[in-house]
């Protein structure tokens, strides 16, 4: 083994907080190594982010030409019902890879500009300063580091499901393998109604397969308010997808190891109408995610964790982003949740300002986790189905518990009441705003519609700024759009 390599920064992982820091560090005229084990950009542009939003505009695309005839016009067929469209997955496919390879070669020529080495291997700690690596062509190398930040990010988890070994290992399927299909399924049996398993199960829908999805909670979306997840859950049945809920799969099995065979998925109900088999042609596990840490060797570096799903272990950081040991940083999704790229892209930030560009700064007066402007109770997401369902802020349940003795109130309004989602023929969902009834603070807002993602960000800038919304009823916004919509809502204000 080659003599150790000591560099002043050390980046586990490139993904959306690793690859900018280790850009930024090197800037900053510290040298730094990226170490990174599969491809650069992590996974919001490998197998996240980038390539599923790529392929739900292609599902996007075959949605709007089935209704063509809802809008006067005709792709060649009778103009009369829904138009035919063909698929051609290997293109779809071939587009998501032309997304991912510019996205990724971005990411790479600009770790290579900054002067960073990028290191191609699996590294695990061998005491606080000291990493073992496992390169890519078989070698180990020695790396030691001033500071080290872990960045390595979460895969899928899969679960432990009786029969699952007796199935052809291609046609089960997790978010990321799913997005490699060369083909449609027939039948796509989806295990989770969350974000995942609502993106791709109305993806492919859209693409032509068959849909069915299995949900062991009583709605789905666990976190978002009943009345937005049931309005959900009405518009994928609109969509002509199956979905079950209360029901969990407690086996599985085929009748033989070929690919054409039916898979068997055994479940249990507290619903007697569901049937106690689902029949599918895949099967794609969408029921969470584990934190990357197992390889990592943390008890070797003394490094605090705390128990996360299915036996993993997230890293145990402070508000600073510093783990149990001095020196030692951790960034994104493998701390813990909400794992969300912009709340990694916001670690990033927070090391910047204050290991880069403020060292000697006094620890109170450092950028934390908690500031007002990156509180994480209000961070913003998206979820992308279609149409979108944006929030930020509070759902209404948990405001009432960080609040309990505010006048809260409570507003909603259907989309088929925005004009310009009428004008466009794309009026399904809803919005929803929980406020203080005293001073007019939005506390959340939640819109399930049309581009609903943007429509969340006007609202997230008002309640940065600390306009209330008094502010947005009475504001001119240009019509017809879709944030003039804003004026409207919260003539239903009511108390909780």
């Amino acid at each position: 083994m080659a003599p150790p390599k000591h560099y002043d920064s050390v980046i586990l992982g490139s993904g959306q907080a690793g690859t900018p820091l280790a850009s930024a560090c090197a800037k900053a005229g510290r040298k730094t190594a990226l170490i990174e084990r599969e491809h650069v950009g992590g996974c919001c542009v490998n197998e996240g982010c980038t390539p599923t939003k790529t392929m739900i505009v292609n599902g996007r695309v075959a949605y709007l030409m089935r209704r063509a005839a809802e809008y006067g016009v005709s792709t060649g067929g009778d103009g009369q019902g829904k138009e035919k469209v063909f698929v051609d997955m290997q293109k779809v496919r071939q587009r998501k890879r032309d997304m991912v390879d510019s996205f990724r070669s971005g990411n790479e020529s600009r770790l290579q500009a900054a002067g960073v080495d990028v290191i191609r291997g699996e590294a695990s700690f061998r005491d606080v300063k000291t990493l073992i690596v496992k390169m890519d062509s078989g070698e180990e190398a020695t790396v030691t580091g001033d500071n080290i930040f872990i960045n390595t990010g979460e895969r899928p988890a899969r679960p432990h499901l009786d029969g699952l070994d007796g199935i052809e290992p291609s046609r089960v399927l997790d978010s990321t393998s799913i997005q490699e299909l060369d083909h449609v399924p027939d039948h796509l049996v989806v295990l989770g109604g969350g974000y995942i398993g609502l993106e791709f199960g109305q993806l492919f829908r859209r693409l032509g397969a068959a849909v069915t999805i299995v949900q062991r909670g009583p709605q789905l979306l666990p976190r978002e308010d009943a009345d937005v997840a049931e309005c959900m859950l009405q518009i994928l049945r609109e969509d002509g997808i199956t979905v079950h809920l209360s029901t969990s799969a407690t086996k599985l099995a085929a009748h033989s190891s070929s690919s054409s065979a039916p898979i068997e998925v055994h479940v249990e109900s507290s619903d007697t109408a569901i049937p106690a088999t689902v029949t599918g042609s895949h099967l794609l596990f969408a029921a969470g995610r584990i934190p990357n840490t197992a390889t990592l060797n943390l008890s070797a570096a003394n490094i605090t964790t705390r128990p996360g799903p299915r036996g993993s272990a997230y890293v145990t950081t402070n508000p600073r982003l510093e783990t149990s040991v001095s020196g030692i940083y951790a960034l994104g999704d493998v701390k813990g949740p909400p794992a969300f790229t912009h709340i990694s892209y916001d670690d990033f930030r927070i090391l910047r300002h204050n290991l880069l560009e403020h060292p000697a700064a006094p620890p109170e007066t450092r950028l934390t986790t908690r500031d007002a402007a990156r509180s994480r109770a209000a961070a913003p997401y998206v979820v992308y189905t279609d149409p979108q369902l944006g929030h930020v802020g509070f759902h209404a349940a948990a405001a009432r518990a960080a609040f309990p003795a505010r006048r809260l109130q409570l507003a909603t309004m259907p989309m088929a009441y925005v004009a310009r989602a009428l004008e466009t023929g794309e009026s399904r969902g809803m919005m929803k705003a929980v406020v203080d009834g005293a001073s007019g603070e939005i506390l959340g807002f939640t819109c399930l519609g049309l581009e609903g993602g943007e429509v969340m960000s006007v609202v997230q800038v008002a309640m940065l700024g600390g306009v209330g919304w008094k502010e947005l009823r009475d504001s001119v916004f240009a019509h017809p759009t879709l944030a003039e919509s804003l004026n409207n809502l919260w003539g239903s204000l009511e108390d909780m």
